[in-house]
């Protein structure tokens, strides 16, 4: 039996690895700490779930939910997005719901890059970019992201080679994994560069609600307010913890929503369209329960950061994000993916690995805060005499 060839880039998955290595430290005995994923672990609004539950006495939500069913559903993004970030945007061409912002953010590859073409993604970064990329026979060019440049990346170091064959660009800020920001006169460069080299210019944009100390980052779009080059992506599972109803989407440049829209079409429907009378609810509701979320992770950072800090970890406090990214202590510096599986086996304590997010990864771990705060007390308490053993 043969396979296609664009699965060898697919192949090596280290989170697929720490997955295995999580089960084997349960089976063991261990009692698991599960910091490795950011899968919030917060209620969704009960008033969003009422909505979702009447619509299942509804027959006619029944059926097939093609795009001008979607109508109501892109109408409350619009609205919503004008009232966020002062923009109007056209819910007929310039709005596009997904099944998720990793569906859209996969499958747009497909609609710009032919084979050999290259994207330009961040290292470290979320491995579905790559993906997409892959998937689409593309190549990738990592774009370095150090703590000595704030974590952004450095467009000037990017080889004139390279920008020939270059198609995309994707950023990815408030930043997973490294907590990152970005304020509007970076996303205003980025923009720039991209328009001089033709490149389409992605943003993920799933955490812009969880920044601590009252920063409002900006959308990609009020740098491109007439929507030449950009597209940007958002989701409903961090900001309102539905990660497991998969409700996304995608804004911007109209040309680049009709082509995702062209290659969704021969893919998917969309959701159950109960869900989507519960993404309007969300999108409709007050902002007090997603600044309640704020509050909880900003908490459980503090706790955290602290924590580890009594133990001889010493970190900056996370900016946004529901992370942690930490520098590992020596004798761990390059050995990320040893360290987490060690960690694991020995404590229960599950992270991930920097490397898992690309080569300039290494030397760090992410934990993702989705414990109450006394657990992530407890995950501290047994990381401590596994550091200094």
């Amino acid at each position: 039996m043969q396979f296609a060839h664009r699965l060898q880039c697919l192949q090596s998955n280290v989170f697929a690895d720490m997955d295995q290595a999580k089960q084997q430290a349960v089976q063991a005995g261990q009692s698991l700490i599960d910091l490795s994923l950011g899968s919030s672990d917060l209620p969704v609004n009960a008033e969003i779930l009422q909505v979702m539950a009447e619509a299942l006495g509804d027959p006619s939500t029944h059926g097939y939910l093609l795009f001008h069913g979607t109508r109501p559903f892109r109408e409350a993004i619009a609205t919503w997005y004008k009232q966020r970030f002062g923009l109007a945007l056209d819910p007929e061409t310039e709005v596009l719901p997904l099944i998720g912002s990793q569906e859209g953010t996969a499958h747009l590859p497909l609609a710009i890059l032919n084979p050999g073409d290259i994207a330009l993604l961040q290292d470290p970064g979320y491995p579905s970019h790559a993906g997409g990329v892959y998937l689409a026979g593309g190549e990738v060019y990592p774009m370095p992201l150090l703590a000595k440049n704030r974590f952004l990346p450095v467009f000037e170091d990017i080889p004139q080679a390279v920008l020939q064959r270059a198609r995309m660009m994707v950023l990815s800020y408030p930043h997973n994994p490294t907590t990152a920001i970005a304020d509007l006169a970076f996303f205003q460069e980025a923009v720039k560069f991209c328009r001089g080299h033709d490149l389409v210019l992605v943003h993920d944009f799933p955490y812009l609600d969880l920044v601590f100390g009252g920063q409002a980052p900006p959308s990609i779009l009020q740098a491109d307010c007439d929507r030449t080059c950009a597209i940007e992506f958002f989701t409903l599972s961090k900001s309102y913890n539905m990660g497991g109803f998969r409700v996304g989407y995608a804004l911007g440049n109209a040309q680049l929503i009709g082509s995702l829209r062209n290659i969704k079409s021969v893919v998917d429907f969309n959701q159950y369209e109960g869900i989507l009378r519960g993404a309007i609810a969300a999108l409709a509701s007050s902002q007090d329960r997603i600044r309640q979320t704020v509050r909880t992770f900003q908490h459980r950072r503090d706790v955290f950061v602290a924590a580890l800090d009594q133990i001889g970890w010493s970190l900056a406090s996370p900016p946004a994000t529901m992370y942690v990214w930490a520098a590992l202590p020596e004798p761990w510096q390059q050995q990320s993916v040893n360290f987490c599986k060690q960690l694991v086996a020995q404590t229960g304590v599950a992270a991930s690995p920097g490397a898992g997010f690309g080569p300039a990864g290494e030397g760090y771990v992410r934990f993702a805060l989705v414990r109450d705060p006394q657990t992530l007390q407890q995950a501290v308490d047994r990381i401590a005499p596994f550091l200094h053993t």
